[in-house]
């Protein structure tokens, strides 16, 4: 069994508001949930206007399944975010 864990930095530079920074969270998180098989959660920068830390994580017994699922979901939210990616890192267990 392999474990996968995506991190990504975001940067919203149209949210004004931690409100306005929610409902774009949310709106990745409702997307990623129905579309993929990956846990999401938010892990850093909640009190921040533009910026966000999401984790994703799937498990597998291959590895280049996992791959192949995150390289998908990147795509998606570089495709459909108001906003860009700073950053991405992927760890296996």
């Amino acid at each position: 069994m392999i474990i996968g864990f995506l991190q990504i930095d975001l940067h919203l530079p149209f949210s004004h508001s931690l409100k306005e920074k929610r409902k774009r969270i949310q709106g990745l998180k409702d997307r990623i949930s129905s579309r993929y098989n990956a846990a999401y959660a938010e892990l850093e920068f909640q009190d921040k206007w533009q910026r966000a830390r999401i984790g994703l994580v799937s498990v597998n017994n291959r590895r280049s399944i996992i791959d192949s699922l995150f390289q998908k979901i990147l795509r998606d939210i570089e495709e459909n975010l108001e906003g860009e990616i700073t950053a991405s890192h992927i760890e296996y267990l």
